[in-house]
């Protein structure tokens, strides 16, 4: 019985190619979604869209911990995770995010 989910690192390859899988469609997908503030989705597979690292900043995600806001994003992308090989998020809300950019400065 099938998932939906591709089974193999080729079939999760078509997948993506076929569904045009792109940082630049999923921050679009998660401004539209979760009003993301600020995305940044880096492409860690060379290329072929298989893997991705993820910084997402909403204010959906105020008051939830990081499970629920995993969960919020996943959802969003359901469809994209479904058809890539890995998927990292790191979830802020823009509270946090304004601290750590701070912080980062300092």
């Amino acid at each position: 019985m099938s998932t939906g989910a591709a089974e193999t690192d080729t079939q999760a390859e078509n997948v993506a190619a076929a569904a045009n899988i792109t940082p630049s469609s999923m921050q679009n997908t998660l401004k539209e979604k979760l009003q993301a503030e600020y995305t940044s989705i880096e492409d860690l597979s060379g290329g072929c869209g298989q893997a991705f690292n993820a910084i997402i900043v909403s204010s959906q995600f105020e008051k939830k911990n990081t499970l629920a806001r995993h969960r919020l994003v996943n959802s969003a992308l359901k469809a994209e995770i479904a058809a890539i090989h890995a998927w990292t998020p790191k979830c802020f809300t823009p509270d946090e995010w304004q601290r750590k950019q701070s912080e980062a400065g300092a």
